[in-house]
């Protein structure tokens, strides 16, 4: 906050203080996320500074020289808000950049098959610091949306999950809007990170964006388990009780600390969630209760022992190097992680509690093409999407909460 100060004499009429009097600020940029410029204002010693909203603290009178003390305030980041939220409101979302996390699942408990072939579960979802970053922009067709990426073996029909969250999104509302999506791909496919159903999550998020936010979130959320379970998880808040098929969704408040730092190892092979639930046994699943897991968590933290997942022993079966790999990171991370658990139906192992990978990693030829990151646990605020942390690091061996970019 910026004040100014200026004296003046004593007079019958009203205070009246000449413009060329008061110090103005200089021109500066918003502080709001998305860059956004004001509309040009002039600034200086001419009447048009006063168009900013000025505002007298005190006027004091000094006892001996008997002179009043005209004390003016302005606060510049506020009306230059109050402007950028007015181009906000007038003007129509064109471009958005939105960040895509992934999620992991801390528990995963596999509670019996459904008539409908699918399989009842009980799991703590939690979503974290790695994602993909998406860039939407109006596209000037009616009839088609157009989808590009940065990696090979992603399908840019139809078969994806942005194309299928957009379609879903005009079916629901009608809306007759298309867009240009690039997808800058961080997430491995394959991993159990739910990397698609975040995609077409932030896609019905980015559709609402654009057409001014006439659904709810809880619509979007309802909408998304038409087109895959995982989906409607990532409008909870960032940490959710999740059963049925993983569609019914109940926020809690994040029961690990968002400082616990974790390392995710990849192989290079991917684990086919189709395969890895055909060779589910439930009579050798866990008779854990999800629900006392997830008190124990609550109360106690994390451990190896919350951490069960009923989908590592049929995706072992799937890819043995997998159990192999899980064993040796638990070995030589004695100490170092409270937990090494498989995420989703795999290939994914995490390591809680370091961000450090085992050095056996880096020294064996066996894993030198291993998908390696570190991550956090990450929430989202009411309203807003998710953020990319700046930190956030992956290596192989209603409008908040999004900002403006270029057009991919």
């Amino acid at each position: 906050m910026m004040m100014a100060a200026t004296t003046v004499a004593p007079s019958s009429s009203s205070s009246f203080f000449p413009c060329s009097r008061v110090l103005c600020p200089p021109r500066r940029s918003s502080s709001r996320s998305g860059g956004i410029r004001p509309p040009s204002v002039r600034y200086g010693s001419s009447p048009s500074c006063m168009r900013r909203r000025a505002s007298v603290r005190a006027m004091v009178s000094e006892p001996k020289t008997g002179k009043q003390q005209l004390e003016v305030v302005y606060n510049p980041d506020e009306r230059i808000n109050q402007l950028a939220d007015e181009v906000d409101r007038e003007a129509p979302l064109s471009r958005l950049t939105l960040f895509s996390p992934c999620k992991v699942n801390v528990f995963l408990r596999i509670t019996k098959k459904r008539e409908d072939g699918y399989h009842d579960l009980a799991s703590l979802f939690h979503v974290i610091s790695l994602g993909d970053i998406i860039k939407f922009s109006l596209s000037p067709s009616q009839t088609k949306d157009r989808l590009s990426t940065n990696v090979s073996g992603v399908p840019l029909d139809d078969r994806n999950l942005i194309i299928k969250a957009l379609n879903l999104y005009r079916k629901k509302t009608g809306s007759n809007k298309f867009f240009w999506v690039h997808l800058d791909k961080k997430v491995p496919t394959g991993a159990g990170l739910g990397g698609g159903s975040s995609n077409a999550a932030t896609a019905l998020w980015a559709a609402n964006q654009f057409n001014n936010c006439i659904a709810t979130e809880k619509e979007l959320q309802e909408w998304s388990g038409e087109i895959g379970s995982d989906i409607p998880f990532f409008f909870s808040h960032g940490a959710a009780y999740c059963t049925g098929r993983g569609e019914v969704v109940q926020d809690i408040p994040p029961p690990i600390s968002l400082e616990i730092p974790m390392v995710l190892v990849k192989p290079p092979q991917a684990c086919s969630t189709a395969e890895v639930y055909k060779r589910l046994q439930l009579n050798k699943t866990s008779n854990a209760d999800p629900l006392a897991l997830l008190e124990k968590l609550s109360k106690d933290g994390i451990s190896q022992d919350v951490c069960i997942n009923d989908l590592e022993a049929p995706a072992f079966e799937v890819l043995p190097s997998l159990k192999r790999l899980k064993q040796r990171i638990m070995a030589a991370g004695r100490g170092q992680y409270d937990a090494v658990f498989m995420s989703g139906s795999g290939s994914t192992i995490v390591g809680v509690g370091s961000p450090d990978p085992p050095l056996f990693v880096y020294n064996e030829e066996e894993y030198k093409d291993v998908f390696l990151s570190e991550a956090n646990f990450i929430t989202r605020e009411s309203n807003q999407w998710y953020r990319e942390p700046a930190s956030s690091t992956a290596t192989s061996a209603c409008g908040a909460g999004s900002d403006f970019s270029s057009p991919p």
